[in-house]
């Protein structure tokens, strides 16, 4: 024992380099009962964040071997206490306390612990075997587990002696169907001997009891490394090829223990092509890119993030200076995938780009002019500043707000509660009222339609589980539809977790006004949610959190409080997400408003940072739109370099986006001085100042206008598609318009030059002025017609169909 425990201190002393790191995973191991047994994966972290699997290599012992021994990257318990578990490769050294419990207890097979979890891993309740909607070949399972009490009677009760046979369970179907021994539909499920087999045959060799009530619940589930970082192999993921890396799974449950899972949880790639997950758990790199390791195990989903970089690549040479927090961020993420950033954008295209996402327009000549002869050096800055201050900043965000809350007219919606409901958002994000205010006034309404407007946001929707999801999407972006039926599959929300966020709901009351088309909201005091497994009442929970205490109150104000309190951790996550994705394209997390465990953000590190940014400035939108406009990330050109070409996810470049339909429409007005009539609006109002999301045009909806009938961010179609080039080239809108402007026709009746002339439209539509060859082309059509309205005109109409004006670059 002495010279075990010296060797021990001999480990810990030894010097190691302060640029490369030994970890040990889990960081802590409990074993409790006889057939405990815990997986571990030795980690080796290098200087520029490369991880390796060193488990096979590395020396490894128990500091005590009275109390757990180590064989083959497992550890096993031997008599109950506390010791270490202590590690070496070359001079790097690291250890992780082990503790044993009821170390001469053999625990029984439990229907819950180790029955489920076999199935589970097995494939045996998924959607496309038994546990779809209508089962498979007559044997129907909850799907992946999700209610073990009807599971149980399905294997036990259910066709008596069929699936399970107590007098011989080694010939139960449930067996030879998985062994394949028999004919199954599914095919194998099972080896012979293996972990699962093993487990199942224990309990029908157990007589297959039920498991007891005092079974503890999973209440956790970790995947270790926390994240992988690998050098792949140069071609598509497969087991064998390459160096793999070990991961381990470990459950967490209600009584406080702790077990590895790691051979019964469901493991899976969210990208195949660049990391394949192995039966045994290691996984295999292949070609470049970012995956997920998702480990499913019992009702709960856990996920590691993975990065696979290429053979042979190296880091990329330092780049400019970050600008703030936004860049030092994004250059982080890139320095670790080896990216190069592409070049800062010219002036001429960031005037444009900021115009078009800041007020949803262009900048006029004069503007262009002055801001491309400005020599300061913070004229980039100057200009963002001068674009928060006008009023289109406001219009723009109500749009965007307007359809993430549904505001159109319907038969049972009055356009008058529509119009007062668009006019309080208007002023809400005017005023600058901090997003947690507005949305705190807007969950806790009551009264009248047309004197408290916010009250529509319970008119709009009625039933209660839709309004508990549109509350999970709108304000914290998450799409918990999924476990409405069933536990999620690939996040972290149960049925239980539904239900009791539902819960919130029932208790809201309606009733018509003096006015018929007013509605007015109050509190019942009454009614509750029932459960589907089961038909209990649902008391309300938070989303991840604790069950409240309402002593009285209106169930919306707790809720209320809690989503909005500047702890939350996902409100101001998803507010910031939704704002970053208006000025990128595409969100950190993306959709919008899914976030889920299977989901990520591209960069958690960004995503915090900008939702703290928020909740330090009193969630003050302008602060973080200055935030992001101001960085280098935001005012990168498109253009590739060779490392950052095939990259879409983590803003190595600026991406060439399709104008918004409003946006779009609005800027063909601009650019043609002329103007448009929308319903409820006066003669020349733009197209983002619509109301209504009922109110459209034949090309507002060829260009992908929402209608607002849900809360998805999906409604807002950005794609370009056949139709709408049609529509540009054959339709009305452009050809009318510059006929009806007769704008080049007033420019040279000012007096000016065909040359001047077709120096400004190409300012007034593309922010800049025509290439030397433009020109050239430009003035051969000139000189070749004696009409130069006519060259002009079509090279108007030509400007207004082409991509640099159609896309924000």
């Amino acid at each position: 024992m002495k010279l075990r425990l010296l060797v021990v201190c001999l480990l810990l002393s030894a010097g190691a380099r302060a640029d490369e790191q030994l970890l040990v995973f889990p960081p802590e191991i409990e074993l409790r009962g006889a057939q405990a047994s815990q997986r571990f994966v030795v980690q080796h972290v290098s200087s520029d964040g490369l991880t390796t699997d060193l488990t096979a290599t590395a020396g490894a012992l128990v500091a005590d071997a009275t109390i757990a021994t180590t064989a083959a990257g497992r550890v096993q318990p031997v008599g109950d206490g506390e010791t270490s578990l202590v590690v070496q490769h070359g001079d790097l050294q690291a250890s992780v306390p082990v503790r044993v419990r009821d170390a001469g207890a053999a625990r029984p097979p439990n229907f819950r612990l180790d029955v489920m979890p076999a199935l589970t891993r097995a494939g045996c309740n998924s959607g496309t075997c038994h546990g779809s909607a209508r089962g498979q070949d007559g044997f129907h399972l909850s799907l992946f587990g999700y209610d073990p009490d009807g599971d149980y009677r399905a294997l036990t009760t259910e066709l008596p002696g069929r699936r399970i046979n107590l007098g011989r369970p080694d010939e139960s179907l449930l067996l030879t169907k998985g062994l394949g021994m028999v004919p199954h539909t599914g095919g194998q499920r099972l080896t012979p001997d293996d972990e699962l087999h093993r487990a199942l045959l224990a309990w029908l060799e157990l007589a297959a009891p039920p498991a007891p009530t005092d079974t503890p619940e999973v209440v956790a589930v970790d995947v270790f490394p926390p994240e992988l970082v690998l050098i792949g192999s140069g071609v598509a993921a497969a087991e064998g090829a390459g160096t793999p890396h070990g991961v381990v799974v470990r459950a967490r449950y209600s009584d406080g223990s702790s077990r590895d899972v790691t051979s019964l949880a469901a493991l899976l790639s969210t990208n195949e092509t660049s990391l394949r997950i192995g039966p045994d758990g290691r996984a295999w790199p292949g070609v470049r890119g970012e995956a997920l390791v998702l480990a499913r195990f019992g009702p709960l989903t856990a996920a590691i993030p993975a990065i696979v970089l290429p053979p042979e690549s190296a880091p990329p040479p330092p780049g400019p200076p970050a600008r703030n927090y936004v860049d030092e961020l994004v250059d982080r993420k890139l320095a670790r995938l080896r990216i190069q950033p592409s070049e800062v954008c010219s002036d001429a295209v960031f005037l444009r780009r900021v115009h078009l996402d800041i007020v949803g327009l262009l900048p006029d000549v004069e503007t262009c002019q002055r801001f491309l002869a400005d020599e300061r050096p913070d004229k980039r800055a100057r200009m963002i500043d001068e674009l928060l201050q006008r009023k289109e900043f406001v219009e723009l965000w109500v749009l965007k707000w307007a359809e993430r809350l549904q505001v159109r007219s319907t038969n049972e919606y009055s356009y008058k509660s529509m119009l007062l409901y668009y006019q309080w958002l208007q002023k809400q994000i005017a005023d600058g009222v901090p997003l947690n205010t507005m949305v705190r006034e807007l969950l806790t309404a009551s009264g009248g339609a047309f004197s408290n407007p916010a009250v529509s946001f319970y008119e709009i929707e009625r039933e209660p589980l839709k309004l508990a999801e549109n509350v999970a999407q709108v304000f914290l972006g998450m799409r918990i539809q999924c476990a409405q039926c069933h536990n999620h599959p690939f996040d972290r929300w149960t049925m239980d977790d539904y239900y009791g966020f539902a819960a919130f709901f029932p208790q809201i009351g309606r009733k018509a006004g003096e006015d018929p088309r007013e509605a007015v909201i109050f509190n019942t005091a009454s009614g509750e949610t029932q459960h589907p497994v089961g038909g209990a009442a649902v008391p309300p929970k938070f989303l991840g959190g604790p069950r409240p205490d309402l002593a009285g109150r209106d169930r919306r104000a707790v809720l209320a409080e809690w989503l909005t309190d500047p702890h939350n951790p996902w409100f101001a996550r998803s507010a910031a997400n939704f704002v970053w994705a208006h000025f990128f394209g595409h969100g950190i997390v993306e959709p919008v408003d899914d976030f889920r465990i299977s989901n990520p953000p591209s960069n958690a590190a960004l995503l915090d940072a900008l939702a703290a940014r928020l909740v330090e400035t009193d969630f003050d939108m302008r602060s973080l739109v200055r935030d992001i406009c101001n960085s280098r990330t935001y005012q990168l050109a498109t253009r590739a370099e060779a490392s950052n070409a095939h990259d879409t996810r983590n803003y190595a470049r600026a991406e060439v986006r399709r104008i918004r339909a409003e946006v779009l429409l609005d800027i063909i007005s601009q650019v043609t001085a002329t103007r448009d009539k929308f319903r409820g609006l006066p003669a020349g109002a733009r197209a983002v100042q619509i109301a209504d999301g009922s109110t459209s045009t034949y090309f507002l909806a060829t260009f992908g206008r929402a209608r607002r009938e849900t809360v998805c961010t999906c409604e807002v179609v950005m794609e370009p598609s056949l139709s709408q080039a049609l529509h540009l080239i054959n339709g009305e809108t452009v050809q009318r318009k510059i006929s009806e402007s007769g704008r080049v026709a007033g420019l040279l009746a000012e007096g000016r030059k065909p040359t001047e002339v077709l120096d400004y439209l190409y300012q007034a539509c593309l922010t800049r002025m025509p290439t030397e060859a433009e020109r050239t082309s430009l003035l051969a059509e000139l000189d070749s017609e004696t009409d130069a309205r006519v060259v002009l005109d079509d090279l108007f109409w030509s400007l207004l169909n082409s991509k640099e004006f159609l896309f924000n670059h």
